[in-house]
């Protein structure tokens, strides 16, 4: 069986785009061979920043024949009907059998189509994948109709068997399918374009021509390299895996260099430098471990130097030291307007609208101020100061540091927010108040910090829902189910009491408490199933009363969810449903209901007196768990039932002659139903 070596050869592809095009490409040949008849062993994709390669292993040498059979119309039928089966077939009336097929006579076509060699199925599949390619962004360029990321170069295609290697052939606008590529920029001039028999052959003279071809391979090199230039320093490399795996798709050959932060620059925050290095020239940084200060950076060159990258390192330096220059006149301009107040950046997000519909930022933060002075008591906070606190939190975005850097509003606040003289928990509040964002961010602990959180993301909810701006299917175009998964994590992480409607109901005015409340449920739905309790388990809970208290219902849930991992959980289920069907039927049968004490003294059997007396107990416990909400001891005291039921069940028959009797037994199966039926709805569980 052959294997399949494909390079598509380009100008720079954006390094955001080298991982989706690696699975388009897999996918898109890979599909177009099985669906052709071909089958393969394996199949692996690489990327550079100029080459986009798929290696297929074990691949079949041609497809198998293919006999299909179709039925047509009857021989009967009008002309236009057999005409179209005709079209459908590509066959001739003559080359159409006719078959007997119960009352009448009908055409089959029998379609017999060849195997075909992997050749003619690989070029014909490669080119629809490289004219179909699914670029975020694509680009024409010269005379020609392909469109492409960047100008396509050279297209790579060939089969290696036992035989030798053959090129498979194919064109698209021109460009020719061959066996030869070429290796690093700069440094793979000396071998000019070279041939290559199979994929070993392949990776292996591109290496000698300076590529490193794997994108794991050139993050790790990236990663151990910076690693050891900064312990060399004396400082450690700051963690950032996303900045890693960009790196990696903007070089071939990955050189690290250190550098030295010079001092004017080091008084500046370090988030400052941090975010300024990475977004502005992709720059890892390197702190003191001590002191937390960034000091050192470490750049990624594609090229070696004959000095050992002294040159590549001052002009960087250069380009760094203008960029620090501009961050360090932000970080000053802004520390004159924190120390005097910060009344300027007051007045001017009162000229910043933050939806047409619900006015200015300046709104929007008075009715978050308010919000968190109602919501102070239930996060232990001292109301003024979270009222405060919200005041202040979006300040920063009038900074010329968060213009610049976006990403950095909320942790310049603190900054700002200390230097003018503010408590420390103000100043956290400012940083924290937009967490969490996704799903592994850190949830804010501090008293007034989740005040204010919880009354940003409220009002933006209340908000967006007054105005009827809702998520619909996968558009959300404000983050309003990020918003809503944030105030859920905000309340299960802190243990909040904090009951929605009420919330909601403090938020903006006319959003629909009932509507929201159901949304926050869905997203709640979610968060529980990533933690292994099923939907139904969920559901039960909901059903009961308190459901505006997330705390409360997911310590419900969870002890529901456990017990039913239990055997004497799921049998316990089995029992409840056997009492609850057989009573709903005999009280709409009977036109009554079976709510009223059962009498012990009308039990007949041993199992039917141990069921009063296992229930009594059950009862006793039950009662106390559900007052103090521990469910769990609720739920283990309702686990006890499961045999005393389960015998009763085997040795008492409900529907007895005696009408007394019967009745007496309904009633205790109500009691069964009414015990079970406080803690969650059980008939809601499946199964």
């Amino acid at each position: 069986m052959p294997d399949l070596l494909i390079e598509l050869f380009s100008e720079e592809i954006p390094a955001r785009m080298q991982g989706m095009a690696r699975d388009a490409l897999k996918k898109m040949v890979t599909d177009g061979l099985v669906e052709a008849g071909l089958t393969y062993a394996g199949a692996g994709t690489f990327s550079t920043p100029r080459r986009l390669v798929l290696a297929i292993e074990g691949l079949t040498a041609e497809s198998k024949p293919v006999r299909e059979e179709r039925k047509g119309p009857r021989t009967d039928a009008p002309a236009q009907a057999i005409e179209g089966f005709l079209r459908s077939t590509g066959l001739t009336l003559e080359q159409l059998e006719k078959r007997a097929d119960k009352k009448a006579e009908v055409y089959f076509a029998v379609v017999e189509k060849p195997g075909r060699p992997a050749d003619a199925i690989i070029g014909e599949v490669l080119e629809a994948a490289i004219r179909n390619f699914p670029w975020p962004k694509s680009m024409r360029w010269g005379a020609g109709a392909l469109r492409w990321v960047r100008p396509l170069h050279s297209i790579l295609c060939i089969l290696h068997d036992e035989a030798g290697a053959r090129v498979v052939p194919l064109s698209v606008e021109g460009i020719s399918s061959g066996d030869t590529t070429e290796g690093h920029r700069f440094m793979g001039r000396g071998m000019g374009r070279f041939a290559v028999t199979s994929f070993e052959d392949y990776a292996v003279k591109l290496r000698r021509a300076k590529v490193m071809l794997d994108q794991s391979e050139r993050e790790a090199a990236i990663l151990q390299g910076a690693e050891n230039l900064a312990f060399a320093a004396g400082l450690e490399l700051v963690e950032d895996k996303g900045l890693l795996a960009e790196i990696a798709g903007l070089v071939e050959w990955p050189v690290p260099l250190m550098g030295r932060i010079p001092e004017a620059f080091l008084a500046l925050p370090a988030e400052v430098l941090q975010t300024s290095m990475k977004e502005h020239q992709k720059f890892f940084s390197a702190r003191d471990a001590k002191s937390g200060r960034i000091e050192g950076f470490v750049t990624v060159a594609n090229i070696e130097t004959r000095d050992d990258g002294a040159t590549i390192l001052a002009g960087n330096l250069k380009v760094l030291t203008a960029r620090l220059s501009d961050a360090r006149f932000f970080w000053e301009n802004d520390l004159r307007i924190a120390k005097a107040g910060m009344g300027e950046w007051v007045e001017g997000l009162k000229a910043v609208t933050f939806q047409s519909k619900l006015g200015s930022q300046a709104d929007r933060i008075a009715r978050i101020a308010a919000l968190a002075r109602e919501i102070a008591p239930l996060t232990g906070a001292d109301a003024d100061q979270a009222e405060h606190a919200a005041k202040l939190a979006k300040l920063d975005l009038r900074s010329a540091m968060v213009g610049e850097f976006p990403e950095l509003q909320g942790v310049m606040g603190r900054y700002y927010a200390l230097q003018s003289g503010e408590p420390e928990a103000v100043a956290n509040a400012a940083r924290d108040h937009y967490a969490p964002l996704g799903p592994s961010d850190a949830v804010p602990v501090e008293p007034v910090s989740v005040a204010v959180a919880l009354a940003d993301k409220l009002d933006t909810l209340t908000g967006f829902w007054a105005i009827d701006e809702k998520p619909t299917g996968s558009k959300d175009p404000f983050a309003l189910r990020r918003a809503a998964l944030g105030v859920i994590r905000l309340i299960l992480s802190n243990g909040l009491k904090a009951p929605l409607l009420s919330l909601i109901a403090k938020g903006y005015p006319a959003a629909n408490g009932a509507d929201l409340l159901s949304f926050f449920h869905d997203r709640l739905k979610v968060f529980l199933k990533d933690q292994g309790i099923r939907h139904d388990v969920i559901d039960a809970c909901l059903a009961m009363p308190g459901n505006d208290d997330l705390a409360l219902l997911v310590k419900r849930a969870t002890a529901l969810s456990d017990l039913l991992k239990t055997e004497d959980g799921a049998n316990l289920l089995q029992g409840y449903k056997r009492a609850n069907n057989i009573l709903t039927q005999a009280e709409a049968k009977d036109g009554v209901e079976y709510s009223f004490g059962p009498d012990e003294k009308l039990a007949e059997s041993e199992e039917e007196r141990a069921l009063f007396a296992a229930l009594d107990a059950a009862e006793a416990k039950i009662t106390p768990a559900m007052a103090a909400e521990d469910f769990a001891r609720a739920m283990q005291a309702m686990a006890a039932l499961r045999a005393p039921i389960d015998a009763f069940f085997t040795a008492v028959q409900i529907n007895s002659d005696n009408p007394i009797i019967r009745r007496n037994r309904l009633n205790l199966l109500h009691r069964i139903r009414a015990i079970c039926a406080g803690t969650a709805d059980l008939t809601r569980i499946e199964g």
